[in-house]
């Protein structure tokens, strides 16, 4: 018996002497990317890791690999573009749901506000769009907790979390629960994203009080080694006053993250920082650089790491281990929806958006779950719905929980243009939200300036019913002034008008498929056009008046998943359109018309309109095409320059609005051109050469009389074109071109403008 207990003694002693080893990764925002390098770098090198601990960025890595992601898997999903859509605030490709896309307006900045039902103002702190984000997190490791049945020993390596409760000003350490509530709560950079709650607190970035857990992992694991990836370069023990005006822009991060101290690596400890001086906490885009950066360090330091931990875990047994623990989770089948802090017609509205009914059983796959919910937070009123898909070990199932964080049911845009011609502008818009039953999204919006001044009001209805439909009352009143619209860089001849455009009416507009939206409309309309028929006007003369009442309706198809609202260089977008237009024309002449008659006349018509955009390719250079076809039957009016207002106009350039481009209009042409791209640095700047070619099927000309003439000759054919540099900064592009056109009175143009170059639509245009 003796003799046999020295052999059971003699074969378990390896395994009691075998070292534990600790991997601590640190926060650092993007930088916190090279501790995926890291990680690669180890297991390649068959070093153990038996226990993870990390923060913020570091959180997220770790809480990847414990859920039984490799390295080479955490670094394929880093480096998708589906990565950068989360962090930048944008879903995935395709769940891009273009119902709810509103026009385009000049809005750069928004300002989030509850309205509670005291009639207060809240201020909501937070910048950035989550959904995609937050979907992505319970979506990627919801899998782990059906093996780990949510505690974090049991996971594929034992994991500490650590996040902050800025309340009671503590460090909080999460070992179990929902995985993806933790990592996202390690993330939560104050005035950055929203925080979430977890165990019924509202959570933090880890990295405000303890940046670099090496403590955390000590006290909780007790391991033989620690491995220290630091890539937070706060590291200042003493004030850098040789850096301090090239630091100074990211005084805000320093203050609100706790300091990295590489001394809290103990002595037989290894401590790991990459070289990420170059990088800050946001480049994203530079994912794989910095992922490098963190292969390469920790190669370098190879020799140390290995004199340090002896123990060696084989290509072989890291794979089984990983696959016997990726083979025990459950498939993700969510078999109810769960709510918190929303009432019960309200969850009947996002049952729907589900296609579950509160009666229905319905098991949800995760691609349900996906589209559902990427379908709801299309509007952005829902952007504050947080999901998570939890484990229920005690029913052995998952639900997916819905919660209603701190509202932003009232917003605020503010927007506009400066620009080198006289069509600056400043632009305000209100949003009001009520959520009940239905989803009503009330909308004030004002733009002012010399050239161009509007009111629009609206009130959307969206209703679950009938796979979604909404309602939208909407008014609007535009005024443009082209005689304001002068170039201050050179001299031009101005245009004489002024164009007054009011209307009233109703939207219906559905969904059909994922990417496309249908909708119908009827509005009335009384508009006015007060213009000179000659260049050379004076104060003694009198302007032609133009009204034009009536009413319009018509039917249109759209999609879009363009990257950006003004000078996208990815993405598609089209639209197909049929109007039907009954008008009364009330024309009164001037002291520049060779007519005397005041004419009244009514008029119908119809107009086909189809318009595509696309580019084709993601890398540096990104050739695109635009497309503009019209067939109409529409009528002249009592003159040329009445007519010629009112035809419609092809828009090739981002200034072609805000001119009157006589040989750009016709009432049936074809237009098509090219626009290609040059990324010169990703996602900021772009080098744009665009050349278009406008054929007017029905050219009009203006007679000896000042009458209409039409030439429908074949070689009639009109040239556009643009090359300019557009840098994308946060408050709108800064775009510097020089444009083009086969027009006598705007031949060549220089533009530089600052912001979102927007105008609402006339009435006649649709």
């Amino acid at each position: 018996m003796r003799n046999l207990g020295i052999i059971f003694l003699l074969l378990i002693s390896p395994a009691l002497a075998a070292q534990k080893v600790a991997l601590v990764l640190s926060g650092g925002g993007a930088k916190g990317i090279a501790h995926v390098g890291v990680l690669k770098a180890l297991e390649e090198n068959n070093i153990p890791i038996d226990y993870i601990v990390g923060t913020s960025m570091g959180g997220v890595v770790g809480g990847a690999y414990a859920a039984g992601y490799s390295p080479k898997q955490i670094e394929r999903l880093i480096l998708s573009e589906e990565f950068l859509r989360w962090i930048t605030g944008q879903p995935e490709r395709d769940y891009s749901y273009h119902y709810y896309i509103q026009d385009a307006s000049p809005d750069f900045l928004r300002l989030n506000l509850s309205l509670d039902s005291a009639r207060t103002f809240q201020l909501n702190t937070s910048f950035t769009n989550d959904a995609g984000l937050n979907f992505a997190l319970t979506e990627k490791v919801a899998h782990a907790s059906s093996v780990s049945r949510n505690n974090f020993d049991s996971l594929f390596v034992p994991f500490r979390v650590v996040a902050a409760d800025i309340f009671s000003q503590n460090q909080v350490i999460l070992s179990g629960g929902s995985l993806s509530e933790a990592l996202r709560a390690t993330q939560t950079v104050p005035f950055v994203y929203t925080p979430v709650r977890v165990e019924g607190k509202y959570l933090f970035d880890g990295g405000v009080y303890n940046n670099f857990p090496v403590d955390v992992a000590i006290n909780e694991f007790r391991p033989d080694v620690v491995i220290g990836s630091n890539v937070s370069s706060k590291i200042f023990n003493e004030y850098p006053y040789e850096n301090d005006d090239n630091l100074i822009s990211w005084s805000l991060m320093y203050m609100l993250l706790d300091k990295s101290n590489p001394e809290a690596v103990p002595p037989n400890g290894i401590y790991i920082q990459p070289d990420l001086k170059s990088y800050t906490a946001f480049d994203f885009s530079r994912a794989k650089a910095m992922i490098d950066s963190g292969y390469a360090q920790t190669i370098r330091q190879l020799a140390e790491i290995k004199s340090k931990i002896d123990q060696r875990r084989s290509d072989e047994e890291i794979n089984q281990l990983r696959s016997r623990f990726m083979t025990s989770t459950k498939p993700v089948v969510v078999s109810e929806i769960t709510f918190q802090n929303f009432g019960l017609p309200q969850q009947k509205y996002i049952r729907r958006m589900f296609d579950v009914h509160k009666d229905q059983s319905k098991l949800l796959t995760q691609e349900d779950i996906k589209s559902g919910y990427y379908k709801l937070t299309a509007e952005p009123y829902f952007n504050n719905v947080f999901p998570t898909i939890k484990y229920l070990p005690d029913q052995d199932n998952y639900v997916l929980q819905l919660t209603r964080r701190p509202q932003k049911n009232f917003q605020v845009d503010f927007g506009g243009v400066l620009a080198t011609r006289n069509i600056s502008n400043l632009f305000l818009g209100l949003n009001y939200y009520h959520f009940r039953s239905t989803l009503t999204h009330a909308f004030l919006g004002i733009q002012t300036g010399s050239f161009y001044k509007s009111l629009i009001g609206s009130a959307r209805i969206d209703y679950p019913y009938l796979n979604r439909f909404y309602i939208q009352p909407e008014m609007a009143f535009n005024q443009w002034d082209y005689l304001e619209s002068t170039d201050l860089l050179q001299k031009i001849t101005p245009t004489v008008l002024k164009r007054f455009d009011r209307k009233l009416g109703v939207n219906v507009g559905w969904p059909i498929g994922n990417s496309v939206k249908g909708s119908v409309s009827f509005h009335g309309f009384t508009n006015s056009d007060q213009y000179s028929n000659t260049k050379s006007f004076n104060s003694q003369d009198t302007l032609d008046v133009l009204n034009l009442s009536g009413y319009k309706t018509g039917f249109q198809l759209t999609a879009n998943n363009l990257n950006r609202k003004q000078y996208a260089s990815l993405g598609k977008a089209y639209s197909l359109s049929v109007y039907y237009f009954h008008t009364k024309e009330n024309y009164t002449p001037g002291s520049t018309s060779l007519s005397s008659d005041h004419v009244i006349k009514d008029h119908q018509w119809f107009r086909l309109r189809a318009t595509a955009e696309q580019y084709f390719s993601r890398g540096t250079f990104r050739p695109g095409y635009y497309a503009d076809v019209v067939f109409s039957n529409q009528p002249f009016f009592q003159n040329y320059f009445g007519t010629i207002i009112n035809t419609p106009a092809f828009y090739p350039i981002q200034d072609s609005r805000t001119l009157i481009l006589e040989n750009f209009r016709s009432t049936n042409y074809l237009a098509l051109g090219a626009r290609n791209v040059i990324v010169i640095k990703p996602r900021t700047l772009d080098l744009r050469v665009e050349g278009y070619l406008f054929k007017p099927l029905e050219y009009i000309l203006e007679g000896q009389n000042q009458e209409v003439l039409t030439n429908t000759s074949l070689t009639t054919l009109f040239f556009a074109g643009s090359t300019g540099l557009v840098f994308h900064s946060p408050i709108g592009p800064i775009s510097l071109s020089a444009n083009y056109y086969d027009d006598d009175e705007n031949k060549f143009g220089i533009l530089l403008h600052v912001g979102f170059l927007f105008f609402n639509r006339h009435t006649l245009e649709n």
